[in-house]
């Protein structure tokens, strides 16, 4: 068995988990099922009242004039650039380095829609009004995830955002938000989601991450977009006969936790403050701008995963099933807030991060 696997199987055995929700199992579909009419319609094909009825909520939520239920972000999105670029008749497209579509979709944008990307700002933060202005070739549309997930949630401010859309008005050029963790930025940011999304022309959100549901992403903008969008939605044989299960899972957890968004950001600062007084420990950002963050340790794979355990072991709290090396000297993973983090009692918690900055002190 591998150490990878000798961790997670700690971390599944632990009393008490600090991210996430819970576990994603059977039950995730049968608490949202629990109070829905069995005799209900479902929807076919993409129509159907449960599919209409979220679209349109959804679409006023954000701000925009339509939406589509799609069964994956990873469909919505090669999407929404693929019409932009038609409509332009230039197949570019600017996003980060460490952007989705680039690093975890196997070249789909390219190898699907013959669309090339331009990579824009230096992979460890965040893509500025300066990289944008400074591009030397043309595009069709910018992307900007909120937030970047690979460098550990980084923003850019509210008044970078809007300067980046006042310019990509002004020069033609399309703004698509990557927002899979839009709700969770909300607090930071202090606007509404239609506030945000008023700066761009199309807009993505999950409702499996933060959100919690099943799987799926809304895909909105303007009506002729979104009409568009279905069309290519079609062609990707993302109309199943139907989404129901998730379209149901996606509403009642969003009603369930939007709510407690600030509070999971809130939490997420605190969890934060408690690695970073821990000798060799630190977090990106150092101090969290959403429910996520990264946690790293100046320490081997190999090294902080037996610490991991051994911590596990001696409080029944587990902070992470899965940890990735940077080097052979340094390792880190993702932290993600949900509703298990108010669960871990206090002083439990506590000695968590005692044994923690002992451990290691112990190896460095």
């Amino acid at each position: 068995m591998t150490n990878k696997n000798h961790l997670s199987e700690a971390f599944k055995q632990t009393k008490h988990q600090i991210v996430g929700h819970g576990r994603r199992d059977i039950q995730t579909l049968k608490e949202a099922l629990k109070d829905i009419d069995g005799q209900q319609e479902s929807d076919m094909y993409g129509t159907g009242k449960i599919i209409d009825d979220f679209q349109t909520k959804m679409a006023r939520f954000l701000g925009k004039e339509a939406a589509v239920f799609f069964p994956s972000g990873t469909m919505a999105q090669q999407i929404a650039l693929r019409i932009w670029c038609d409509r332009k008749g230039l197949k570019k497209v600017a996003y980060h380095p460490l952007c989705h579509l680039e690093i975890h979709e196997e070249d789909g944008l390219k190898e699907l829609h013959h669309i090339e990307p331009i990579l824009l700002a230096d992979k460890n933060r965040v893509i500025q009004l300066e990289d944008v202005v400074g591009m030397k070739e043309e595009v069709s549309c910018l992307l900007l995830e909120l937030p970047q997930r690979e460098i550990g949630g980084q923003l850019p401010d509210y008044k970078t955002l809007v300067s980046i859309s006042t310019y990509c008005r002004e020069k033609g050029i399309k703004l698509h938000l990557d927002g899979a963790r839009l709700f969770e930025v909300l607090p930071y940011y202090q606007k509404t989601a239609a506030e945000i999304c008023e700066l761009f022309d199309s807009v993505y959100v999950s409702f499996y991450k933060g959100i919690g549901g099943l799987a799926g992403a809304i895909l909105a903008g303007d009506e002729s977009f979104t009409n568009e969008s279905k069309v290519w939605k079609r062609r990707h044989g993302g109309d199943l006969i139907s989404l129901y299960p998730y379209i149901i899972s996606a509403d009642y957890y969003f009603e369930q936790r939007l709510h407690k968004m600030n509070q999971y950001y809130q939490e997420s600062i605190e969890l934060a403050s408690l690695f970073n007084q821990c000798h060799s420990v630190s977090t990106i950002p150092s101090e969290p701008v959403s429910n996520m963050f990264h946690v790293h340790f100046d320490g081997s794979k190999e090294k902080v995963e037996a610490i991991l355990i051994d911590i596990y072991q001696k409080t029944g709290i587990g902070l992470t099933g899965n940890l990735r090396e940077v080097n052979k000297k340094e390792s880190y993973y993702e932290v993600s807030i949900g509703d298990r983090y108010a669960d871990v009692p206090k002083e439990e918690l506590k000695k968590v991060f005692d044994v923690l900055d002992k451990s290691m002190r112990a190896i460095s």
